[in-house]
């Protein structure tokens, strides 16, 4: 099985490039963020076309996550808990037989002294929360997303100029790990331990050429999916794309044994 979570900042203007990138590399589940679209405006005709499923939740311009698979998802569930329009934008979950799907847009923070950024830590709690209440650890259960978290030094391009800053910093960090140690293994790094790896770029300076980037959108499982786990890899070329435009962040792909 191949899943793939992708931060599309704008789903319609990246379908030139999400069409072709799931014909020629067939993930049986693809996790988008930042649709920043309403749902009745919504391209799942595109997708449909080609034979994947839709579910998704959006609002105008911001936001927005939508689960596109093979096969239908059930169990389909937005936000925190049942009712939660607040997060129902930033957060949905699906299951695929004994499979549970968490596909997450964590909040950026926007500056440390903001109440962005406390909300942030808040939104990261709430994560914790909703794994203690409807999850186990031994469930094969997958987070995935752009989660805006670099945990370690080798995620960022230059830790000691970036350090503070919301998306990486010790008090950030450490909330995550908390939050993984409910059952979380970080399967990307299972394969590829080395440093320079980068998911996101920023579109200025031409960071993506210059190899300025960061490791924020992650795939993460618990041990009985960890286990069968057999490779993972971000996909540069479409980050280097100059037409059609790019989104800042590129693919970044899983393989299972399952």
């Amino acid at each position: 099985m191949r899943i793939t979570t992708f931060n599309a900042n704008s789903i319609r203007t990246r379908l030139p490039i999400i069409i072709p990138w799931l014909l020629e590399h067939q993930p049986d589940i693809l996790a988008v963020q930042e649709t920043k679209v309403q749902d009745h405006e919504f391209p799942g005709d595109a997708f449909r076309e080609i034979g994947y499923h839709c579910v998704f939740n959006g609002e105008k311009s911001y936001n927005g996550v939508a689960l596109i698979s093979r096969e239908p998802a059930d169990d389909i569930r937005s936000g925190f808990y049942d009712g939660d329009e607040k997060n129902h934008s930033r957060l949905i979950r699906g299951r695929w037989g004994d499979m549970h799907v968490i596909n997450a847009y964590v909040p950026q923070g926007r500056d440390r002294e903001s109440d962005h950024y406390a909300g942030k830590l808040e939104w990261l709690r709430n994560i914790r929360k909703m794994l203690d209440n409807d999850y186990s650890p031994d469930m094969p259960v997958i987070w995935l997303g752009d989660l805006n978290v670099a945990p370690e030094p080798m995620d960022v391009h230059d830790p000691k100029g970036l350090d503070g800053h919301v998306c990486f910093n010790s008090e950030l960090t450490e909330l995550f790990y908390e939050v993984c140690a409910w059952g979380f293994r970080d399967v990307f790094r299972k394969h590829h331990p080395e440093p320079g790896q980068f998911s996101f770029f920023d579109y200025r300076a031409a960071s993506v050429y210059t190899h300025k980037g960061w490791r924020i959108d992650h795939i993460l499982t618990t041990t009985p999916l960890f286990d069968k786990s057999r490779d993972a890899w971000i996909d540069l070329k479409p980050r280097r794309l100059r037409e059609p435009k790019p989104s800042d962040h590129t693919f970044v792909t899983a393989d299972f044994e399952i």
